[in-house]
């Protein structure tokens, strides 16, 4: 039997005479990492850590010396930073992790390089301006390392550029299309990843990206809904909702098919959001309070119960 989880190995040794040796031969086999894989923890984590701190670093050094610094000193240090590691990232011999994480801490020096070219000059520019510049300028970097994190910073940098758009151009857009269409966003995203894991057409794409944006998702589902409930059912609220029972049922779907409690926990604890926004918005009174407690307490409870039992289900049918 192949790729035996810690689940497997423990119905073997309730339901076998295999011996303890046994287990703990199959466990260190197939479950337990070994020295290599433990290196390789530690030397992605430091490398991770290292650059992480040198990049905070140099941020925090043009902020501690601004005034003392010259103009070009400022813009020169940084450029030259993102030369070097971009010429780092060439190098043959440096691991294709490394270059990766190398690229990351690159793309994070961009947006300190025009953060200091507008503090310098005073362009006058919008915010929005500030980040779509460092979007598009990471853009062939993301595509290039398909490093998760990296990905992971260029999406955040999208929603930040069109929010601030919105709040500072296109002020005239109506709040719902703004987080209908951050939801539609974010979820497209998330069914293409989980399509692309799905097929394997990308290998390795790592659960915590998957879940990151099925939270950004769920989030903007919950806040579109809220404000549509407190805002008495403004335009494009129909469709919104439908976008996302749509979105809801196939996640619910996905969960149950896949195994995956991740989904069935934070869509429900969307819905009893929703829910108690909706009883504050038929009643504010007192007795609400208490009906809305007692909400919360049941389904809940109803929630984790129901959890557990398919766990529990899930477990036995390995």
């Amino acid at each position: 039997m192949k790729n035996l989880q810690r689940e497997d190995i423990q119905i073997i040794s309730r339901h076998s005479n295999v011996t303890e040796q046994g287990i703990e031969r199959a466990l260190k086999e197939n479950v337990y990492n070994d020295k290599e894989t433990w290196q390789k923890f530690f030397r992605l984590f430091l490398i991770t850590l290292g650059i992480g701190f040198t990049t905070a670093g140099i941020i925090f050094f043009f902020a501690y010396n601004w005034a003392d610094l010259n103009k070009f000193v400022k813009l020169g240090l940084i450029e030259v930073l993102i030369v070097a590691t971009t010429i780092m990232v060439l190098l043959p011999k440096i691991k294709s992790g490394t270059k990766n994480i190398i690229l990351t801490g690159s793309s994070f020096l961009v947006g300190a390089l025009f953060a200091v070219f507008g503090q310098i000059y005073q362009t006058g520019a919008d915010a929005y301006d500030f980040f779509l510049a460092w979007t598009l300028f990471i853009t062939l970097w993301v595509i290039v390392s398909n490093f998760a994190p990296l990905w992971l910073l260029y999406i955040v940098l999208i929603n930040t550029t069109f929010f601030l758009y919105t709040e500072q151009v296109a002020k005239d857009l109506p709040e719902i299309l703004v987080i209908t269409s951050l939801f539609l966003f974010n979820t497209a995203i998330l069914i293409a990843s989980v399509l692309l894991d799905h097929y394997k057409k990308i290998e390795n794409i790592p659960k915590w990206f998957t879940y990151i944006l099925a939270l950004g998702s769920v989030t903007f589902a919950t806040m579109g809904i809220v404000f549509g409930i407190l805002d008495d059912n403004p335009p494009l609220f129909p469709l919104l909702i439908s976008a996302v029972i749509l979105v809801f049922a196939l996640g619910i779907w996905h969960g149950i098919r896949s195994k995956n409690t991740f989904y069935l926990s934070i869509i429900p604890l969307s819905l009893i959001i929703i829910i108690t926004t909706l009883l504050f918005k038929i009643s504010d009174e007192m007795i609400m309070f208490l009906i809305v407690g007692i909400f919360i307490i049941v389904s809940v409870t109803l929630v984790i119960m129901s959890l557990l039992k398919l766990q529990k289900k899930w477990t036995n049918e390995k």
